[in-house]
């Protein structure tokens, strides 16, 4: 029995003491991981504080005009690694003497920390967001530029529009006070609208507007703005118009896009007798393909005004009075101002210019019955066309590469 105790009183003590010395490592261990790493001896920059004050007259002259870059550091533990040149002016921190600062000019003024040592520097204007440039690019003959975006709840059924700023406007007088209506086309007979800025070529609105329009009817529709002038008589003027189809928009709750637009000037021509279409031509004589964008009808004459009339417009690509292919746009129901913005393109070797036409036909149907004709227009060379058709064909295959847009009465 004594043995045993004597046994067990030894065993405990070595388990003790063991216990106590890994305890103390790990102390000592935690304590060093904790701690900081105590500088060096403080680095001599005489030289370099001299030259960076010689030097901070020219800084602070040029501030204005050039941004203050940020220092690049190395931490200590890749100090040991190989580092390239990064520019002519900034030299590599030799292993030899880790706590040597690269002097160049102000970057001098960077002192070593813990072993860490600038290697250059990262200019901040490198990451800055591209700059928009929709406030300061206008092309000449602009007659303003309107800003707004769009949203549509499919739970509620409901068009949300933002109307946010117009820029640019071009008033009939010095002074301008704008307004803005707004039409979810085709139907003409109601509109929304804003109030009216004082004395401004630059409005700021910053207000929304509700259309109801089911999700089955919504890509039929279009939304047209028309900006005004009320001068002092209180007289509007129209200023110009943005026609925006939401046919080619993905709307959705969660998509708010922000969305400019440069206005266009008014029709002042009444509509022919059977209406206008208008188009654009553009013919790429290196790739041989005629590209029609199909843009908008006005005026027509309808058989019948209703929502179970749809108008569509058929493109037919002519060689000798032969159809050779023929393309239709989408169906606009019940409108005698219907908008497509709708592009096609033909093949058509530039040998064959000379030969070729093409034929567009604005056409009514009704469920149940045939189609009917409201009217057409063919432009082309000389040998099928005369006047505006000719005119707009000629423009065409001078501008190659480049979209020419015209209005031409049906007939």
């Amino acid at each position: 029995e004594a043995v045993a105790v004597a046994g067990g009183v030894i065993g405990g003590t070595f388990l003790f003491a063991l216990i106590g010395i890994i305890a103390y490592l790990l102390w000592k261990k935690f304590c060093c991981f904790l701690s900081y790493e105590k500088l060096g001896s403080p680095v001599k920059t005489t030289n370099a504080n001299a030259t960076f004050q010689d030097q901070s007259t020219s800084e602070f002259q040029l501030k204005s005009t050039r941004s203050r870059s940020v220092p690049f550091i190395i931490p200590p533990t890749l100090r040991g690694r190989d580092w390239i040149h990064l520019m002519n002016e900034e030299h590599v921190q030799e292993d030899s003497d880790p706590y040597m600062i690269p002097q160049s000019g102000p970057r001098s003024s960077f002192h070593s920390l813990a072993g860490a040592y600038v290697v250059g520097t990262i200019n901040p204007e490198l990451y800055k967001f591209p700059e928009d440039k929709s406030e300061t690019d206008f092309p000449e003959g602009n007659i303003g530029r309107l800003w707004f975006s769009i949203e549509y709840e499919g739970e509620t059924e409901r068009l949300l529009v933002s109307l946010i700023k117009a820029r640019k406007l071009q008033p009939p007088a010095d002074s301008c006070s704008p307004f803005v209506k707004i039409y979810l086309l085709p139907d003409e007979r109601s509109c929304l609208q804003s109030k009216t800025k004082r004395k401004t070529l630059n409005p700021q609105f910053d207000e929304n507007f509700v259309f109801q329009v089911s999700s089955k009817m919504l890509l039929q529709r279009t939304l047209k703005f028309l900006v005004y002038h009320v001068d002092k008589q209180k007289k509007h003027h129209l200023l110009g118009q943005v026609i925006f189809p939401l046919k080619n928009e993905t709307l959705t709750d969660d998509n708010k896009r922000v969305i400019w637009r440069d206005l266009e000037k008014e029709i002042l021509e009444p509509p022919s007798e059977y209406g206008d279409v208008q188009f654009s031509l553009s013919y790429n004589d290196y790739l041989g393909r005629l590209t029609v964008v199909v843009l908008r009808a006005r005026g027509l004459k309808l058989q019948e005004e209703s929502h179970a009339v749809s108008v569509y417009v058929k493109v037919s690509l002519m060689n000798h009075n032969k159809v050779i292919k023929s393309k239709k746009t989408a169906a606009v129901l019940g409108s005698p101002n219907p908008v497509y913005n709708e592009t096609f393109s033909f093949k058509t070797d530039q040998t064959e210019l000379d030969t070729t036409s093409l034929n567009l036909s604005v056409l009514q149907s009704i469920k149940g019955e045939k189609t009917h004709l409201l009217g057409r227009v063919v432009v082309g060379p000389f040998m099928y066309t005369r006047g505006k058709e000719l005119e707009h064909w000629d423009e065409m295959i001078s501008k190659p590469k480049e979209l020419v847009k015209r209005w031409h009465a049906l007939c």
